[in-house]
């Protein structure tokens, strides 16, 4: 369906806000959320953001804070005596809303602001923070990550509050600004499109707007001394990436697959959702890649490691290409809806791998299969993960999500028909483009276009503690844990 009306979207938040927290927020600055069964205290209820404008200025050092002010434009949903943002790691310096200077207070991860008066519902709002941005924080804890020669981001599951303010959930997607000022022998690339560069005398500032809705999770900015490398896709799509000047030569044969990469997910979902693509080739150790919107954040070592094979290095380039339709342009209503975004990823993965590598899907799924019941006990069932584990957010990506959730939509395949799934999968991605869907959303517009209810079928291999007998290999087993 077409992106929601900004009144449907409030409507919908005001929905779920009240459905999830108490309808008035509390005199005393205490820290909210949107009632996240996985992450209780992100998001906060009461309003809707519509966009950021976040200015950065960094001075040519990755272990110093940025100067920064985030400009948020709202709109309200209930009546408001304080205002909650997720914000930590940074120095709040002052805070107006609607041009009146406004009082703060911390409360956990929280940024609670008292503005002049009650705030009614239904208007619009503008928050102005002046803060720092601290790159300096644990190193694998999300947010600002430090390269050989800079900075990057790396915000998902919850860290984009510790780079700037904001609704930190991917359940309040908005359009995004970045105006980054950084020295003149630098690259600044992010989210979205150029909209202009202007010099003054030993800095320049970059300005970069999204044209879609984003989630907080997603935002990307990149500042170091790079290159950035053109070329055209699919429809004449731009396609930009962002690389290590001196890795430039190097890398090249790995950039120049992504053309054919985009016309292949193209034929099996449609047309790419964004304005541009590229990857992001980042001189840093993280443990993974990330499917930051408009511009995939890797590590450089995945492409110059020679240990890593050509098909493994190939299979997560597609893997974070898919992401970009699922989880960035249809993104999930609760972190409990992770699956969809994984699995997706993992499913066109092995779809890839088996399409140009010589790697069948049936094996590959029959090997998830035997692992699925250790899987289920260790995380939980798909749709119904597991916490992380405190001070290890990362935790939350298990195996459950990738092999152990693309093996759901290969039982599905199984069981409506490979004419009936590829309807599916196309109607999803178009029907949700630039919103948010959920697990039941799925199961509801699987069983629309199946013409039969697939209720059932989905609690068991959604919710599941043992993994239901899979259609069409009666003659599979699924390898229970042992016991502890």
């Amino acid at each position: 369906m077409p992106f929601l009306s900004r009144r449907s979207r409030a409507a919908l938040l005001a929905a779920a806000s009240a459905s999830l927290v108490a309808a008035a927020l509390p005199a005393d600055p205490v820290p909210l959320g949107i009632g996240d069964p996985l992450f209780p205290h992100l998001g906060n209820p009461g309003y809707d953001v519509l966009a950021y404008d976040i200015g950065l200025v960094y001075q040519g050092r990755n272990d110093k804070p940025l100067d920064a002010v985030t400009t948020i434009d709202a709109r309200t949903t209930e009546p408001l005596d304080r205002i909650n943002l997720d914000f930590t790691r940074g120095t709040v310096r002052s805070v107006a809303v609607n041009g009146l200077r406004a009082g703060f207070d911390t409360a956990g991860e929280d940024l609670v602001v008292r503005p002049v008066g009650r705030i009614p519902a239904g208007v619009p709002l503008r928050i102005t923070v002046r803060h720092t941005s601290d790159p300096a924080g644990e190193r694998d804890s999300g947010g600002w990550v430090r390269t050989a020669d800079g900075l990057a981001m790396a915000n998902q599951a919850d860290a984009g509050h510790r780079v700037f303010p904001s609704n930190d959930h991917p359940a309040d997607k908005a359009y995004f600004t970045f105006r980054v000022t950084a020295p003149n022998d630098l690259t600044v690339v992010a989210n979205g499109l150029p909209t202009g560069r202007s010099r003054s005398g030993d800095s320049t500032t970059w300005t970069y707007r999204t044209e879609h809705p984003m989630a907080t999770e997603l935002a990307q900015v990149s500042i170091g001394g790079s290159t950035v490398v053109r070329r055209t896709g699919p429809h004449g799509l731009p396609v930009r990436d962002v690389v290590p000047t001196a890795d430039r030569d190097r890398l090249e044969p790995w950039l120049k697959r992504t053309p054919a990469q985009l016309e292949w997910m193209e034929q099996q979902v449609g047309r790419y959702p964004f304005e541009n693509y590229g990857i992001l080739v980042a001189d840093t150790e993280t443990g993974f890649e990330l499917e930051t919107q408009t511009l995939s954040l890797f590590e450089k070592r995945l492409f110059t490691d020679t240990r890593f094979p050509e098909w493994y290095v190939e299979s997560v380039m597609v893997h974070e290409l898919a992401h970009q339709w699922f989880g960035d342009s249809v993104s999930p209503r609760s972190w409990s809806d992770l699956w969809l975004n994984e699995g997706h990823a993992t499913w066109y993965e092995a779809r890839y791998t088996e399409d140009h590598m010589d790697a069948p899907l049936e094996a590959r799924m029959r090997n998830a299969y035997i692992r699925s019941d250790a899987w289920r006990a260790a995380g939980g069932p798909p749709a119904r993960p597991e916490a992380p584990e405190p001070g290890e957010k990362i935790s939350l990506f298990r195996p459950v999500v990738y092999d152990g959730s693309a093996l759901v939509l290969y039982a599905l395949r199984q069981e409506i028909g490979r004419d009936a799934f590829d309807r599916l999968e196309r109607l999803w991605v178009r029907k949700h483009r630039d919103s948010n869907a959920a697990t039941a959303d799925f199961v509801r517009l699987a069983s629309r276009v199946s013409g039969r209810d697939l209720t059932s079928f989905f609690d068991g291999w959604l919710y599941g503690t043992k993994t239901p007998p899979m259609p069409g290999h009666p003659d599979w087993r699924s390898t229970a844990p042992a016991a502890s």
